[in-house]
């Protein structure tokens, strides 16, 4: 009796090992395609975290400024002589001034990094060749909003961005 039990539940665990065993490869198959990676993450290539690029930012008389409660953006084109590896990177400020606790700080800056990284074609599809664009988004707001609000202020600066650098730009085709 116990090793036709046993027998049943041997057998129950390897259904079980072969479905996870399915599960991570199909988990590596869509972790390999190059739309997953594209939109999959904000690696350090697309962060300014050069001081000398920081004060170029802001101190440049060429940056631009753009507003969408509770975000700001300021964004600088850099014309570049090869092709760039990233053509957007980006600096998130949230000051303490707005947020006294680290742990507030730190999520309205997961919620800036999420609404830029799904939002991101949104710009870089407008950016030509030969150029990039490093922008930084400040929060303004002494209160938390929802990712909803957050998602939609980050669109709509991406697109006036975008199109601000199509205008700019007037000879290269738009996709």
């Amino acid at each position: 009796m116990k090793s036709e039990e046993f027998a049943t539940a041997t057998k129950a665990d390897e259904a079980r090992v072969d479905d996870t065993l399915m599960l991570s490869k199909e988990n590596d198959a869509v972790a390999n395609s190059s739309l997953f990676t594209l939109h999959s993450s904000l690696p350090k290539s697309e962060r300014i975290v050069s001081k000398k690029l920081i004060d170029q930012l802001f101190t440049s008389d060429q940056n631009h400024s753009l507003a969408a409660f509770p975000l700001r953006a300021v964004y600088l084109e850099a014309p570049t002589d090869t092709l760039p590896a990233q053509k957007a990177r980006i600096l998130i400020s949230v000051s303490k001034r707005h947020f006294k606790h680290a742990v507030d700080r730190n999520r309205v800056k997961r919620q800036l990094r999420e609404a830029y990284r799904l939002n991101r074609p949104l710009l870089t599809d407008h950016i030509p060749d030969g150029c990039q664009v490093n922008l930084a988004f400040i929060w303004l707001s002494d209160s938390h909003a929802p990712s909803s609000v957050v998602a939609s202020r980050m669109k709509r600066l991406l697109k006036r961005i975008a199109g601000q650098i199509s205008d700019s730009h007037p000879f290269t085709p738009n996709p």
